[in-house]
């Protein structure tokens, strides 16, 4: 039975990594990854190979095993699992696909192993090495046909962001989840050449900063800026300071509500209004900060005056309450309506993914790249 064991190597001087690791002829680490969460059922197949079930880790024979192309249905009864009709009785299960084939979780394939977990229902997890989950990553995170140099920046990103953040997910049995809360991830599926090429050619490249992994944040577009940690998270890190762009007020955008609607939304929000009298704020000036907005032009906060009250909310509220793509906007009050007018999206810390394509496109090395989004950082190969 091809599982996971359980072991833990140092890797750089003062980062200890306790990781699992499938037995391979090259380690790398292994990451968990939340496919579905309290769910009464699933399917599951081989596509050119059986599948192998399992009620212990380290269990030598299968208690089921399903013929390629066949389905496995489980379903979740009175919190025992039912496979193809017949109850088993286990605190979780280990599906194993044979000859080291993807396993077809609700019709989509996934390298490595699943193991199915009770939890508020049953959870799906699969197990897999570090760059086989990121050929299912990158591809969902950055297009295949931009430039290599920026597939390979974003293939670094999202390791160094996997091996830092895992356990980010510890209390519900698994490492990452598979949306944009972590990293989105789709399996094999999403695998492109160019992609995983460019994981390939990064193998096992990771950011550290005074020899501690780093945290690699990312997001889609700066708008002309990236920020500074403290103004997103409200604490100082090193490494993720604001840099400016090639190019500024990029990936343009606006959006309207009624101005009804925007005080109905502050006083669902707790802020009281009434009859809106007036906004009160710095205008945007890219790079340029004030009282109420960060060095990066990012809005801090406004001031929103009213006939029943005044109240102050941060820009990061005004960007969650509505919707908005970013915090790099400006308001104006047209007619009946609130608009916003801003650029970029995203938080605005690390990376920029369109920033990154712009300096590609100008043939900036994969290095160059991250070395510009993270300061004075350093690449190393882990394995």
């Amino acid at each position: 039975m091809k599982l996971c064991l359980r072991c833990s190597i140092l890797v750089i001087s003062t980062l200890l990594f306790v990781v699992p690791s499938i037995v391979s002829a090259s380690w790398q680490p292994e990451i968990t990854v939340g496919i579905c969460q309290g769910v009464a059922k699933a399917e599951f197949f081989g596509r050119n190979a059986p599948l192998y079930v399992y009620t212990d880790e380290q269990q030598k024979s299968p208690v089921l095993t399903i013929p390629q192309q066949e389905k496995l249905r489980v379903r979740f009864l009175h919190n025992t699992f039912e496979l193809n009709g017949k109850t088993y009785e286990a605190k979780q299960l280990y599906i194993q696909a044979g000859e080291d084939e993807s396993i077809y979780i609700n019709d989509m394939p996934y390298r490595g192993y699943v193991t199915l977990l009770k939890q508020n229902g049953m959870t799906v997890i699969n197990h897999v090495l570090t760059e086989d989950y990121l050929y299912g990553v990158v591809p969902k995170e950055m297009p295949s046909t931009w430039p290599m140099g920026a597939l390979r920046a974003q293939s670094i990103a999202a390791r160094t962001f996997a091996l830092k953040n895992r356990n980010r997910h510890n209390e519900q049995g698994f490492d990452l989840c598979n949306t944009a809360h972590c990293q989105v991830y789709e399996g094999s599926s999403a695998e492109t050449k160019e992609t995983t090429e460019a994981v390939d050619r990064t193998r096992g490249e990771v950011m550290f900063y005074h020899g501690a992994i780093i945290d690699a944040v990312f997001h889609t577009d700066s708008g002309g800026m990236t920020e500074s940690a403290e103004q997103v998270w409200g604490r100082y890190v090193p490494y993720l300071r604001s840099v400016s762009e090639l190019q500024t007020k990029t990936k343009p955008w606006t959006q309207r509500v009624s101005t009804t609607l925007f005080v109905k939304k502050l006083e669902e929000s707790s802020k009281r209004v009434g009859h809106l009298k007036s906004i009160h704020f710095s205008p945007l000036s890219i790079g340029k900060g004030s009282k109420d907005r960060s060095p990066s032009g990012r809005v801090q906060f406004i001031e929103v005056l009213g006939d029943k009250g005044n109240c102050i909310v941060s820009g990061n509220d005004l960007r969650r309450i509505f919707a908005l793509p970013s915090t790099l906007f400006e308001i104006q009050r047209e007619s009946s309506d609130i608009v916003f007018r801003g650029y970029g999206g995203g938080h605005g810390l690390g990376l920029s993914q369109w920033g990154a394509k712009a300096f590609a496109d100008q043939g900036k090395t994969d290095r160059e790249i991250l070395s510009h989004y993270y300061t004075d950082i350093t690449i190393e190969k882990i394995y």
